[in-house]
C-alpha cells in the first residue's frame, strides 16, 4: 500500500479474485463497466463480473491493448432508465494479450480526468504493473495515483508461488474485506504465503528489467524465422505473441514440435494462430537460446 500511495490493502489469492472483489466493490448488480476489448476480466475470469456482481461489461476495441478518454467518454451512458448505469473503468497494465504492452501514463492521465468530470470510478489490473514501472522509470505511486483500486501479481514476474493483493482506501478495503470473504478468499493461513510475496517485494523487483531484455532479444530472434509473424513494436516488457499463420503448420503441430525438443508454450487463447512466450526469473539466457534453436528446427522444415 505505502508503495502504491493509498492507505491500506488486501491479500487475495489469485489477481481474478482480486480484480472481482475491486469490481463488486465499486458497483451495484446493473451497472456498466467499461474496459478494452482484450483485457483479462473480460475474456478469462469465467464471466465472474455477471455471474457475481450482477454488472455488464461494455468492451472497447483499443490498439494494442489500450483505449483512449475520447473513447470512453463517448460511451458513457446517459442518464436514462433505458441504459445500464455506466459505474467503472478498468484498465489493465502492462496488457497481457497484446503482448505486454504498457498504458501511457498520459492517457491515463486523461481517463482520470474523464473519470472525474463523469463522476466513475477506476480500477487497475496492474497484475504486470511492476514490469511497466520497471520498463518506464515511472513509480508505482504514480501510476496508482489515477486509481480508486489496484490489483497488483506477486505470482508471475516476481516470482512468488501464489497471490495478488489488492489496494486502496481504508474505506473501499473495508468493504472488499466482507466480499473477499463472501467468495471464499479468507485464509487463517495466509502469512507463509505472504512470506514469499515479501521475500519477492525485497528482491525481484528491479531484476525484471533482465527479463524484458530477455524477450526482446527472443522476439528480435524469432522474427529472422520464415512463417514466423512478431509485432516488435508490441514487446515492451516480458511478453512475446508469435503469430505462426504463414508457417503451413497447425497451432496443434506447432505446440506438439515444440514440446517433443523441450520447449513448452501455450496458445493466446484469444486467436488460433498465435502462441505466447513469457520470460520471468526462471528462464535462463542459455534457455532462450535453446529455445530460438527449437523453433529454427520446427519451423525451418516448412
Amino acid at each position: 500500500a505505502e508503495m502504491c500511495g493509498k492507505e491500506t490493502a488486501l491479500f487475495m489469492a489469485s489477481g481474478t479474485m482480486s480484480n472481482q472483489v475491486a469490481i463488486k466493490t465499486h458497483t451495484q448488480p446493473g451497472d456498466e463497466v467499461i474496459l478494452e476489448e482484450g483485457s483479462h476480466p473480460y475474456n478469462f475470469e469465467s464471466g465472474a463480473p455477471a455471474f457475481l456482481s450482477g454488472v455488464q461489461l461494455h468492451p472497447l476495441r483499443g490498439k494494442r491493448g489500450m483505449i483512449t478518454a475520447e473513447q470512453i467518454e463517448s460511451d458513457i451512458r446517459p442518464p436514462d432508465d433505458h441504459f445500464p448505469h455506466t459505474q467503472l473503468v478498468l484498465i489493465e497494465n502492462t496488457h497481457n494479450r497484446a503482448g505486454g504492452t504498457i498504458f501511457p501514463v498520459d492517457e491515463i492521465r486523461r481517463i482520470r480526468m474523464v473519470a472525474l468530470r463523469r463522476d466513475l470510478k477506476m480500477h487497475l489490473d496492474g497484475a504486470r504493473l511492476w514490469n511497466a514501472s520497471v520498463a518506464t522509470g515511472i513509480s508505482l505511486e504514480e501510476y496508482c495515483s489515477y486509481f480508486d483500486s489496484i490489483s497488483l501479481c506477486f505470482s508471475k514476474g516476481l516470482g512468488a508461488p501464489v497471490g495478488s493483493i489488492l489496494v486502496g482506501s481504508k474505506d473501499f478495503i473495508h468493504r472488499a474485506h466482507r466480499f473477499r470473504k463472501t467468495f471464499g478468499g479468507g485464509m487463517r493461513q495466509v502469512g507463509v504465503l505472504a512470506a514469499a510475496c515479501l521475500y519477492a517485494l525485497d528482491h525481484h523487483i528491479e531484476r525484471l528489467q533482465e527479463d524484458h531484455q530477455k524477450a526482446r532479444y527472443l522476439a528480435e530472434e524469432l522474427a529472422k524465422i520464415n512463417g514466423l509473424e512478431i509485432d516488435l513494436e508490441s514487446v515492451q516488457t516480458n511478453i512475446v505473441i508469435v503469430n505462426i499463420d504463414q508457417s503451413g503448420l497447425t497451432l496443434e503441430d506447432a505446440l506438439r514440435g515444440l514440446k517433443e525438443q523441450g520447449v513448452l508454450i501455450l496458445p493466446t487463447g484469444l486467436r488460433k494462430n498465435q502462441l505466447r512466450a513469457v520470460t520471468h526469473l526462471d528462464v535462463t539466457e542459455e534457455e532462450i537460446e535453446q529455445a530460438v534453436g527449437v523453433f529454427r528446427n520446427i519451423f525451418a522444415k516448412k
